[in-house]
C-alpha cells in the first residue's frame, strides 16, 4: 500500500528526492514518516509530518538538510535530501501512522513501504 521510490547512487554533497505513493487507501488523515536502516544497524527515525503537513519533525542528523512534505491530493509523501553525506547511505522506508500526530519510533507506525536504497559515495 506504500511504495517508496527515488533512491539511487549520488555523490557526497548531492541531492535526491524520495517519493512514497500510497495506494489502496487514502492516508490523508495519517501522519507519515521516513526511517532508514544502514547495514548492521537498527532502523532509525529520519523525519515525520502531521496529517495536514502543518507540523514536521526531523532527526538531528538530517535537520537543515532534509525536508519532508506531502501532497494529500496525490496521496504522496516526499523526502527532499540535500548535502548528502556518506553516513546517509541506507535503505529508506516510508511509514504511515494511524494518528494525525507524528511519532519518532518505528513501533508507532502501522503501515510500511518496501524501502528504497540510497547510496552516497564519498
Amino acid at each position: 500500500q506504500l511504495q517508496a521510490s527515488g533512491g539511487g547512487l549520488v555523490q557526497a554533497g548531492g541531492s535526491l528526492r524520495l517519493s512514497c505513493a500510497a495506494s489502496g487507501r487514502t492516508f490523508s488523515g495519517y501522519a507519515m514518516g521516513w526511517f532508514r536502516q544502514a547495514p548492521g544497524k537498527e532502523r532509525e527515525f529520519v523525519a515525520a509530518i502531521s496529517w495536514s503537513g502543518g507540523g514536521t519533525y526531523y532527526a538531528d542528523s538530517v535537520k537543515g538538510r532534509f525536508t519532508i512534505s506531502r501532497d494529500n491530493a496525490k496521496n504522496t509523501v516526499y523526502l527532499q535530501m540535500a548535502s548528502l553525506k556518506s553516513e546517509d547511505t541506507a535503505v529508506y522506508y516510508c511509514a504511515a501512522r494511524s494518528s494525525r500526530l507524528y511519532g519518532a519510533t518505528p513501533s508507532e507506525y502501522h503501515y510500511w513501504g518496501q524501502g528504497t536504497l540510497v547510496t552516497v559515495s564519498s
